[in-house]
């Protein structure tokens, strides 16, 4: 397996700058997701680390050796698409051989009747297909294997995908939204699936989605990404609970982290509300701030204890958890959560939000997050 590097990647198509100068490493055998809002650039970056799009500055490196000369199918890279791009008129079986008939045997070798007079053609395409029923094994497709892609489900086609990807033995993993086209149902299986599957191979791991749900689950660490910029690079616990900036606190978590608007006061201190609790951050005076809170750092309470006060103003349940929507004097409505067999709270009833303030982010006028004050 091996470790991808990226270094200064810059990309414009005309005037529109679509990665601007991102840098991170991948380290053998991680699972990293890019995830971000569609058009961000991320889809772009994981077609240039592929060598399907030339970058405009900055290089690729492979195990340390740059790749920016090496055309895609010399940098051992296997490529899973959205569209799974599987051939319709072959069945499962050859669509997952192409790669190694394509790198084992010559155009010659390739042509219908070769094997037939070809008996090194024949031994080739025999070790073949010993190699594609061990894939197909592993993924539990033996079954699908003469089926072809027009008879499959949009789940199994993508086990199909990840086989022919597999079958390469490729350094490196590049999964393009391989998800999307999939039910939710089948969406949550198969994600599981993929995770499984990277314990297993051991193997280097780089996912592209703008799905937060799947980078969360699946990914070592994250990357978010947004208007050609890399935001923030850390582990899912990190991205959720210590974002660097509200761009990224705003994305990262659902339902949607709480934001209200704020002035720092003449210490540079930030209170809530104008009351006298002060949270945990260092702004200049007069600086507009944005208070950032999950829905489960904050309680509900009677409303002359709470740090906010304000009405019911919608309930969610989900069962598991029941999500309850304060609208805040002067503010957006509020998400608490709450859980089963807490007092239920009604529609139009006046409460109050206490929140858990050492858990609270505050993000300065630029979106970035400010740093605490010094004890």
């Amino acid at each position: 397996m091996a470790k991808v590097e990226l270094s200064g990647i810059s990309k414009r198509f005309g005037r529109t700058a679509v990665l601007e100068d991102i840098s991170f490493t991948v380290a053998d055998r991680e699972f990293l997701a890019l995830v971000g809002p569609s058009g961000c650039g991320k889809s772009t970056l994981l077609r240039i680390i592929a060598g399907l799009e030339t970058q405009d500055s900055g290089s690729v490196f492979i195990d340390g050796t740059p790749v920016d000369a090496i055309v895609p199918r010399d940098r051992n890279l296997a490529m899973v698409f959205q569209s799974y791009a599987l051939y319709p008129h072959l069945s499962a079986a050859q669509n997952i051989a192409v790669p190694l008939l394509m790198r084992r045997l010559t155009p010659l070798q390739r042509l219908p009747f070769a094997s037939t007079l070809m008996p090194q053609a024949r031994a080739i395409r025999r070790e073949i297909g010993a190699e594609v029923a061990r894939v197909a094994e592993a993924l539990e497709i033996t079954s699908l294997l003469q089926h072809k892609p027009g008879q499959l489900s949009g789940g199994q086609r993508q086990r199909v995908a990840v086989a022919r990807a597999m079958v390469r033995q490729p350094k490196a993993f590049l999964m393009d939204e391989p998800l999307s086209n999939l039910d939710a149902k089948l969406r949550v299986q198969t994600r599981a699936e993929i995770a499984q599957l990277h314990r297993t191979l051991g193997a280097t791991f780089i996912y592209v989605t703008h799905d937060q749900a799947e980078a969360m689950t699946m990914a070592d660490r994250i990357a978010v990404m947004m208007d050609g910029c890399l935001l923030q690079l850390a582990s899912p616990d990190h991205i959720h609970h210590d974002p660097v900036d509200i761009r990224v606190a705003e994305f990262i978590g659902s339902p949607k982290i709480n934001v209200i608007e704020t002035i720092a006061s003449d210490a540079g201190d930030v209170r809530l509300d104008g009351s006298q609790v002060v949270i945990d951050a260092q702004a200049r005076p007069g600086e507009a701030v944005r208070l950032g809170f999950r829905p489960e750092v904050a309680k509900l309470t009677e409303p002359y204890e709470g740090d906010l006060k304000g009405q019911v103003s919608h309930v969610e349940n989900l069962g598991s958890d029941v999500y309850v929507h304060v609208k805040a004097h002067g503010f957006a409505p509020i998400i608490v959560r709450t859980r089963p067999g807490e007092p239920r709270a009604r529609l139009g009833e006046s409460v109050g939000v206490e929140i858990a303030t050492s858990r609270a982010l505050a993000f300065g006028s630029t979106g970035r997050r400010l740093a605490r004050r010094a004890a």
